[in-house]
């Protein structure tokens, strides 16, 4: 993550609160995948109960294995037992493919440069419960 630089920051002040999920995979001891959830309003604008995905990394040798999509899988089943409807992130451009083919939407005209990275993202959403509306 982060170019395998160590001195760049992937810490957030929410990752100690009691409602973040933190996921990793691990082959051989070693964590090949991660993904970090925390409770976060939706940019789009909506009632439903949300959480936002962030700091997800695969290790290069590791990608187009399906590792990412199984930590996805669990962690969507995990939040809809708590009763999140909607995941959001900002997804980074390089890896819009892999987010749609996992049912993830791009949202239209949320291009934007990460002020983390300077790497271009665009705003992603998957609803993975049941709405509110009627």
């Amino acid at each position: 993550m982060r170019g395998n630089d160590p001195a760049k920051v992937v810490a957030d002040p929410r990752d100690e609160e009691p409602t973040s999920l933190h996921y990793a995979g691990l082959i051989d001891g070693r964590v090949v995948v991660c993904a970090s959830f925390y409770p976060s309003s939706s940019p789009v604008g909506t009632d439903e109960r949300t959480y936002q995905l962030r700091y997800m990394a695969t290790d290069a040798d590791h990608q187009r294995h399906g590792h990412a999509t199984k930590v996805l899988e669990r962690a969507e089943r995990d939040l809809v037992a708590i009763g999140v409807q909607l995941l959001w992130a900002n997804g980074r451009d390089t890896a819009l493919d892999f987010y749609r083919a996992s049912g993830w939407r791009l949202v239209e005209g949320s291009e934007h440069l990460s002020p983390e990275t300077s790497l271009p993202h665009t705003v992603i959403v998957r609803d993975i419960g049941p709405t509110t509306e009627m």
